[in-house]
């Protein structure tokens, strides 16, 4: 691991028109690069935990010799005030692989491209993978998703939008506190708006995208679930269920984080589960080196 990881400096470019806007920490001969987006309610912020350096994905991943590019997901960050170029599920996907190949250009990148989703990042984590291009990606993280809903979660969603978040949704996703830095439990990570398509993209994600999408995953999966994850049934049986949606995968590995909560990249373990999305990536650039040379 290098002594001195990268700074993570913003980057903006344009895509269709759209201004993308991400957070970047760069290595000069990448092993890969990994890309990271983002949940509901923040932007890629998430991915450099605020005053906690040794938390943050970014500069955790670039020591390990990954760049890392965290996108603001679409809508979110300077692509805000353009949502029809974002409404369907396509466009957010032509915008995520056109922002990360205008980021990178002709810099190196390495054994390819590796996508990490969290939360409502999930979402387009899964529509980059079942995407025709998804075919030629290293492998994908998702952590803070489910198939279905805890019981508590449920009633507290049913009333929740972009412009109002009931009581209660505090607790399932800050919930335990002591598990968190006090100034992220402030707000440091907060996005003051979320894009209109959300509220409809939360409504199908469960019961109709993730399962539609699925099947079309081609390439390894390593799934994380938080100790105390509030919003999402983690029981053994609920996990076997989506386990059985990836039929297409090669491999599907299951990570169950230790002393988490739902925003588990900016709690206090976070270094911990962050070594393991790397340790797994490690394994999907060193399997592809492997395909690569039995290929000749």
């Amino acid at each position: 691991m290098s002594d001195a990881a990268p700074t993570p400096r913003p980057r903006l470019v344009i895509v269709d028109g759209v201004p993308m806007s991400a957070v970047v920490a760069e290595v000069p001969d990448p092993k890969a690069v990994i890309v990271a987006i983002h949940g509901g309610g923040t932007t890629a912020v998430y991915f450099d935990c605020p005053g906690h350096p040794s938390y943050s994905f970014l500069r955790t991943g670039a020591a390990a010799g990954f760049t890392v590019v965290a996108l603001d997901r679409p809508g979110y960050g300077s692509s805000a005030p353009y949502p029809e170029a974002m409404a369907e599920g396509d466009q957010r996907v032509n915008l995520a692989y056109g922002a990360v190949q205008r980021i990178i250009g002709e810099r190196p990148s390495g054994a390819g491209l590796f996508v990490m989703g969290h939360s409502g990042g999930c979402e387009l984590t899964m529509r980059m993978a079942a995407d025709e291009r998804g075919v030629d990606l290293l492998g994908i993280e998702l952590a803070g998703t489910g198939r279905h809903y805890h019981p508590a979660a449920k009633e507290i969603l049913k009333t929740a939008t972009r412009e109002r978040r009931p009581s209660g949704m505090r607790d399932l996703l800050w919930s335990p506190e002591a598990l968190y830095p006090p100034e992220v439990l402030g707000g440091a990570t907060v996005s003051p708006s979320a894009p209109s398509y959300e509220d409809q993209m939360v409504s199908d994600w469960a019961r109709q995208t993730f399962p539609t999408l699925a099947p079309a995953v081609r390439v390894p999966v390593h799934f994380s679930i938080a100790e105390h994850e509030k919003v999402w049934q983690t029981d053994d049986s609920a996990v076997q269920e989506i386990i059985s949606m990836f039929s297409g995968v090669p491999r599907f590995t299951v990570h169950r984080q230790p002393n988490a909560g739902h925003n588990i990249s900016l709690g206090h373990s976070a270094p911990q589960y962050h070594a393991k999305v790397l340790g797994f990536a490690d394994d999907c650039v060193a399997a592809r080196s492997a395909d690569e040379e039995a290929a000749g």
